[in-house]
Parts: structure tokens; sequence; C-alpha cells
């Protein structure tokens, strides 16, 4: 289906529908420098956020910058910005970040040089998510003036722990405008275009046993491993309970499990050395009403009853907005798709201010984190015109 956005009948309409069509053509070369900053969550994104800065002051939004430190030093930027007069509008929230590139498979080109075929442009962040901001920075040029405010935020580290947007929601006046003019938001993560009312969130911890090194032919040597297998034991029965237990099931969601996963490390160099230390990692995704930190909170204690050390990793809440509501009814309406949920994690889980809250975005998920990451043009298109039409609808009627 081809959306077409409904632009308010005036003398003008011929003028935006030609601008639409215009614009749709130079998507792809805005697509293809947004891809060419390397922005990988373990780097800085200063270049590709002075990119989006100027793309905006170009439209004359106001601009909020935000820069912070993540755990391990590197400076980070938020870009935050606002057009139109006060009121209750649209909020559009996206990340600069990308994975990392390492195993890039496509032949045509690398990870960070564009490459665009009959259907398709590759790269890496084209679906994930720099297609999405590329759609909503055209429809932004589309609809200029309105009545109601439209909000961009651009974030960091979403991949890694959603620590952009939690520092946008600490420190942002423009994110707290967002909230108290109660703006609709939209999280524009991959969906295919279709509605999604909710989301898994997240919990994640690291285990550690510590052993002592030595020639395993001696008696010297402490095997981190022997400390680690009892908490396993345990840890097993919890996952086996969790997959069994209707408080931990939620047939909205594919799969309606908690999909507790558990990774196993002792980092040995040799067969015949003791290994001095045992680490175990689990993260599991817990559905809307769930108790996800009692359930963090019992697998710490069994890790401290073994005599182990217990680290959090990671927590983000799940996404839920009532399907019947009315926001998440016009979108439906607007989108014609049925709304639904997914099973991955957005910056949603950070922003739990904002009450009407959805995830809508150009891109299929299965194209998200591959070596060779692509988005279709027909997405592409679509996505302009889509987010045009919400631009309209809430912004300008």
């Amino acid at each position: 289906m081809v959306l077409v956005p409904r632009i308010p009948e005036t003398e003008n309409s011929f003028f935006f529908t030609r601008c639409l069509h215009l614009l749709i053509m130079d998507t792809p070369e805005l697509l293809g420098e947004l891809i060419s900053f390397p922005s990988v969550s373990d780097t800085s994104n200063a270049e590709i956020s002075e990119f989006v800065d100027s793309q905006l002051e170009s439209l004359d939004f106001e601009i909020e910058r935000l820069t912070y430190q993540d755990p391990q030093g590197v400076e980070k930027f938020c870009v935050c910005a606002r057009r139109g007069p006060a009121g209750r509008g649209l909020a559009y929230f996206c990340h600069t970040d990308v994975v990392p590139a390492t195993s890039w498979s496509f032949p045509d080109a690398g990870p960070w040089t564009a490459w665009q075929t009959a259907d398709r442009i590759y790269g890496r962040g084209a679906c994930d998510m720099k297609g999405s901001l590329a759609c909503m920075l055209q429809a932004s040029r589309i609809v200029v003036d309105t009545k109601q405010p439209l909000f961009i935020v651009c974030s960091a580290d979403e991949e890694i722990g959603f620590g952009g947007a939690r520092h946008v929601a600490t420190e942002s006046d423009i994110f707290r405008e967002i909230v108290s003019s109660d703006s609709r938001g939209i999280i524009g993560e991959p969906t295919s275009l279709d509605v999604v009312y909710a989301h898994k969130g997240g919990r994640a911890g690291t285990i550690t046993a510590r052993g002592v090194a030595a020639h395993s032919a001696t008696s010297r040597g402490e095997n981190a491993n022997m400390a680690m297998i009892p908490f396993l034991a345990k840890l097993r029965e919890v996952c086996l309970e969790c997959n069994r237990s209707d408080d931990w099931r939620d047939n909205r969601f594919d799969p309606p499990t908690i999909s507790m996963n558990i990774g196993i490390n002792d980092h040995s160099p040799a067969i015949n050395i003791t290994a001095p230390q045992s680490t175990c990692t689990y993260y599991f995704r817990p559905m809307p009403g769930q108790d996800a930190d009692g359930l963090a909170a019992r697998i710490r204690n069994m890790a401290v009853d073994c005599g182990l050390e217990f680290e959090p990793i990671f927590s983000g809440d799940p996404l839920y907005t009532d399907p019947q509501s009315e926001f998440i009814q016009e979108l439906a309406h607007l989108s014609g798709t049925q709304p639904r949920t997914v099973s991955y994690g957005t910056d949603a889980s950070a922003l739990p201010a904002v009450r009407d809250l959805a995830v809508l975005g150009p891109g299929d998920i299965r194209q998200a984190h591959t070596d060779d990451e692509w988005i279709s043009l027909e997405q592409l298109q679509r996505g302009i015109e889509f987010y045009a039409t919400l631009i309209c609808h809430w912004c300008v009627d």
C-alpha cells in the first residue's frame, strides 16, 4: 500500500505534491550522507550529530545540544529540536549510533558507502535507523507551517543500553516540553511502518567466580568453574520455571516467553590451566506487568548465596500503550494496519514520561544488524509519505 499524505486543501496543494516527489528522489543521497558516518556505539557520534544539527538548523528548528560521557569516557551527543508554536504536537525519536560492521559481507561496497540498486540501499544503519531519520528530515521539508509543534530528538547509545535517551529524559528542556504538552511520540525504529504499541524490556547481569590459575597437573590451582557450577544448576531451574509459568508468559508476543539467555566463559588460554575466573551472563526480556526487578533480585541472591560476585549490566522497561487508546487507534487508521507487538526493545524503555508513545518506522527489522544491511526504496518512499501525513494530522490541523 502506498500512502498519500493528506495535505490540507489549499491553493498550494500542487506545490506540496511536487515537493514530495522531488524529496523522494533526493532521499537516497541524504541517506548516503548519513551512512557515511561510522557512528558505531563504542565511538563518538560527534560527526553525524553535527551533520544532523546542520540539517535541522536549515529547516528552522530551534536546537538543543546535549553532551555526556559514556562509561568508557567517550563523548556522546544528543540533538533535540523543535519547530512551531507551543502546544500538543508530534515528537519523533531516533538514534544515530549503529552496531559494528566487522563482518560486512556485501560485495559491492563497504559498510560506510551507501550502494543503491534498483530497489534497495545497502549500508550499515540503512535500516536501523538512518533510513528512518532521512524520512523524517524529508517530511519536515514538505510540511513547514504548523499550528502545533514538531519535535525531533536524535540520541546516542541506543544499541548499548539507551544511554542517550536516558540523558535526554533527565537533562533536556525540549523533552520536558514534550512531556508537559502531552505531545504524541513516535519511535522511528523499523516496523515496516506497522503500528507497534508494546515491546519487551530487558534485564541483564554478570556473575563472576574467582579461582587461581596453575598447571592442572598440580594441586596449586583452584578452578573457578567449580564454584560456578552450583549457581548454574540453580539458574537452569529458574529458566525452566519461567518457561512453564503463566506468570512469565504473554501470548500477545512472539515468542510469548522472556527468552532467558545465558552466556558462560572462563577465558582459559589452555586446557591444562585451572581457570582463574568464570563468568556467567544472563539476559531476559520481560513483558508488560511482569516483576522483572523481582526476578533480577532473585538471580542476584542466588549468586551471593553461592559466594559469587554479581554486577547488573542493563535494565530497560517494556513499552505498553493501550491499543484501544485514541492515539493508537488514530495511528492504526492513518496507517491502515493493525496494532501489534514486537520482541525487541527501543529507546521507549527510557522515555516512560511520554504518555502516548508508539514504535513506527520504515524498514524491516530482519535487515537490521545484518552484515549486508539494507532498506528498500519502497519503504523509504512510504516512510516520507507517512511521516508527512502524521505532521499534517497532528501539527497542521
